[in-house]
């Protein structure tokens, strides 16, 4: 369970206390999150290989695509809206949660591809 918390709030998944971005961005100036190369306590490197983080961009998808259907089940099936305005809703949520996928999916791809060291 410590790792999904780990993941979660984009620790480091070797040492646990360093964190894998330097800044959280802002979607309303545009501004997506900078992640550190290494971590700034035990100096894991965080990209593996060149590309490493294209396999990201499937756990972002997943991310996005489960938050539309929530969106989408509590607001056309439980409070009834009407269609357009479910649309406009999803495609606000999906703007708004753009930069929580970019971080969490990342961490996510991150921790799915760890190892720990034998004898640690």
């Amino acid at each position: 369970m410590s790792k999904v918390i780990n993941a979660l709030n984009c620790k480091c998944p070797n040492c646990k206390d360093g964190k894998i971005f330097s800044d959280s961005g802002n979607i309303l100036l545009l501004k997506i999150p900078k992640m550190n190369d290494r971590c700034l306590i035990c100096d894991y490197k965080f990209e593996r290989e060149v590309g490493f983080f294209f396999g990201a961009m499937f756990v972002s998808y997943a991310l996005a695509a489960a938050e539309m259907m929530a969106c989408m089940v509590v607001f056309w099936s439980l409070i009834e809206f009407s269609p357009l305005r479910v649309f406009l809703i999803i495609v606000a949520m999906a703007f708004l949660l753009s930069t929580f996928n970019f971080k969490l999916s990342r961490s996510i791809w991150i921790y799915l591809f760890y190892k720990e060291k034998v004898g640690s």
